[in-house]
């Protein structure tokens, strides 16, 4: 039975989580577009406070003041709840993933010690060990692939509710590409969750204090999972469900002012959410030199690396152009679950005997030739015949 200290710590814990996350997504947008301008040799927002840095302010009141329009024709009940839907996901899916080790808050006494004498100041009126993470689950991998797999919801309502067709096609879209790379996302985790032989965050930080980064063992496993990742927060080269050429914004083509800016808040936290995850399981989570003599390190380090995971996204976003949805969708189906497979069941093999990681990645090696070689007859027996329109 949680006692009240348990239960107001959590929501201390929760609503600084909270705090984090949508500070963080409004200088997202601001750190999006001033690492797009540098990659691009443009100058980004630069008028609003020093160095533009008030710029999320600007944006956030302008959206505040918009004109909020609901559709004559919409189901205005779940056109509102839509945007929320998209929220909630994404603020409670880190509430297993640990920010930093556990340190000691005490207030308010003084304890010196000096040539053999010791000196106390003050009185202390409580000393707690705080966890630097809202909760530790013993399924704390299940939990994530199952708020990461409701997000959907939020996006497909969004777009038919609107009683608009190209928010219907842009929802069509999102949940045909989230139900397809949550498979390869979901087949990702094992790799980790095998070497720790656990599927609590915390017990596959502390294998990696050991083993070093899991990276280096499931380098694949890490690819996998963060273009699958790309794909399910609907993130450029991957975001077909808001194809603007195409569909004119997608499924938040009738949204605006604030429910707009949930939406948009819901796919930065996501990218926050994602890169937390990923530094968790694959570098090490907020492991570091010295952390052990100094606690305080861990949070640098973890958020560190979560910053740089950000800035890959952003890169990778001005950089890469849209891929096309059939491309995007055999991407998703014909490469990536396939290797993942693959690599759940070498790691399975190699956990089990080197020698029947060997046999294991030699007969795939044999099947991968044969099915490399009937793609290429049936490739070449399809070039004489005359090429069918696509639709």
């Amino acid at each position: 039975m949680p006692t009240w200290d348990l239960i107001l710590e959590w929501v201390i814990k929760s609503v600084i989580s909270c705090l984090v996350l949508i500070t963080g997504f409004a200088y997202m947008t601001f750190a999006e577009r001033k690492v797009s301008a540098l990659l691009q040799t443009r100058l980004g927002p630069n008028r609003v406070g020093p160095w533009g840095l008030l710029q999320p302010l600007a944006d956030g009141l302008k959206l505040i003041f918009k004109e909020e329009l609901i559709p004559a024709g919409a189901d205005k009940f779940i056109f509102l709840l839509a945007p929320v839907a998209t929220v909630v996901p994404a603020l409670i899916i880190l509430g297993v993933v640990p920010w930093g080790p556990t340190v000691t808050f005490s207030c308010c006494a003084l304890h010196l010690a000096f040539g053999g004498q010791t000196l106390d100041i003050g009185v202390q009126y409580f000393s707690r060990a705080v966890p630097l993470g809202i909760t530790d689950l013993n399924v704390g991998l299940l939990y994530i692939v199952s708020v990461a797999s409701i997000a959907v919801y939020g996006v497909v309502l969004g777009g038919w509710s609107s009683n608009n067709k190209y928010a219907l096609l842009g929802g069509l879209r999102s949940s045909a590409q989230m139900v397809s790379y949550e498979l390869a996302l979901g087949l990702s985790l094992v790799g980790p969750m095998m070497l720790a032989g656990s599927m609590s965050m915390n017990d596959i930080i502390a294998a990696q204090k050991d083993l070093g980064w899991f990276i280096l063992y499931q380098p694949v496993a890490a690819i996998i999972f963060y273009l699958a990742g790309l794909a399910e927060v609907n993130r450029a080269p991957f975001d077909m469900p808001e194809a603007e050429q195409e569909l004119t914004a997608g499924y938040h083509t009738e949204y605006s002012g604030m429910k707009f800016a949930l939406f948009f808040m819901g796919e930065y936290i996501k990218m926050i959410g994602l890169s937390a995850i990923f530094a968790t399981l694959f570098l090490g989570g907020w492991r570091g030199p010295l952390v052990d003599d100094a606690p305080i390190l861990g949070l640098v380090y973890f958020w560190g690396k979560v910053a740089l995971s950000l800035y890959l996204m952003i890169w990778i976003r001005s950089t890469h152009p849209r891929l096309r949805y059939d491309r995007l969708m055999a991407l998703g189906w014909k490469v990536l679950l396939p290797l993942a497979l693959t690599n759940v069941m070498v790691t399975a093999a190699a956990l089990v005997d080197v020698t029947l990681m060997g046999w294991v990645i030699g007969v795939l090696a044999v099947l991968g030739v044969i099915g490399l070689a009937y793609y290429l007859s049936g490739a070449r027996a399809r070039a004489g015949q005359p090429r069918r329109a696509r639709i």
